[in-house]
């Protein structure tokens, strides 16, 4: 197989322009739903078009003139197969995350329309694009959820602090990572003018830090990282008096179980928790703790489990 890259098409900005100049040649295109690397293999769907269903294709095709700027990293799929009227191959372009089309010049660019083409292969049996379409929109419909829970949980005065934090990515990730530097320093100020006393101040950012802890996805969002160093910010002593001034909430001690098994407080502190803290901690993660505060028990995080 020729791969992009060795056909001659890839020099100079991709254009839609270019890319039905190409398919303007053609005699055959076959769309098989793979990468290149696995495209001829006889267990990959694939179509093959030809006639007036190559010009519906290129309209579907259509990509933004002038590109990205950028290649993916990954693979690509499908993997579309220009040949010409003598059945030479001439092209050889992949999709990438059903968006983005590389082949057509020196670096990728986007689709005009994404799901136009999504649904184009769909009707002609390679589901593919749209089964992960569909996976990615539930996906993101979920993230949007668990950001709504944890601005929901944000103590009172900081959610506009924190909504800005909460926003997502966009392409710019060098501008965002701007703002959400410049958001994380404005909450940082606003938690210590609306909560001066430092025992308060960290019972309300220890329930905070408590959300992800039961959330079915797991791991740490960029969001919940904002709160956690805000605890890592705060004097440890301080931290330990917090949690000894009155009994804990549920909450507070899923907060304190995320902080107390950071990497970032290990390594400063160790992973000994004074009594009767420990005890508490580890009462509270035996009766109502999650599967991933039983296995840092279960290694050690907040000193020896307690026996049952």
């Amino acid at each position: 197989m020729i791969y992009e890259g060795t056909t001659g098409v890839d020099e100079g900005a991709p254009t839609t322009a270019r890319l039905r100049d190409v398919l303007n040649r053609a005699g055959r295109v076959v769309i098989a739903e793979a990468s290149p690397d696995e495209a001829d293999s006889v267990s990959v769907a694939r179509i093959a078009v030809t006639g007036a269903e190559i010009a519906d294709l290129a309209r579907v095709l259509a990509i933004v003139d002038g590109g990205t700027g950028d290649r993916c990293l990954c693979n690509g799929w499908p993997t579309i197969m220009v040949h010409d009227v003598k059945g030479e191959l001439i092209a050889c372009w992949t999709l990438h995350h059903q968006s983005g089309l590389r082949g057509i010049g020196e670096c990728d660019a986007d689709l005009r329309d994404g799901p136009a083409l999504t649904e184009w292969l769909a009707k002609r049996g390679l589901t593919g694009s749209r089964e992960v379409q569909a996976g990615l929109a539930a996906q993101e419909t979920e993230e949007d959820r668990r950001r709504l829970r944890w601005l929901q949980a944000a103590p009172a005065g900081l959610r506009d602090a924190a909504m800005e934090i909460s926003d997502p990515p966009g392409h710019d990730r060098q501008a965002w990572s701007g703002r959400l530097r410049d958001a994380k320093a404005r909450l940082a100020a606003l938690v210590q003018d609306d909560y001066p006393d430092g025992i308060k101040r960290i019972r309300a950012l220890l329930a905070w830090a408590g959300v992800p802890a039961r959330e079915s996805t797991g791991g740490l969002k960029w969001y919940d990282m904002a709160v956690q160093q805000l605890l890592l910010a705060e004097d440890a002593d301080l931290i330990l008096t917090a949690l000894a001034t009155r009994p804990p909430s549920p909450a507070q001690l899923d907060g304190a179980a995320q902080l107390f098994a950071s990497l970032e407080w290990t390594g400063a502190h160790g992973k000994q928790l004074p009594e009767p803290l420990r005890s508490m901690l580890l009462g509270h993660i035996q009766a109502d703790g999650t599967d991933p505060m039983r296995f840092r028990m279960r290694h050690g995080y907040y000193g020896a489990e307690r026996s049952a």
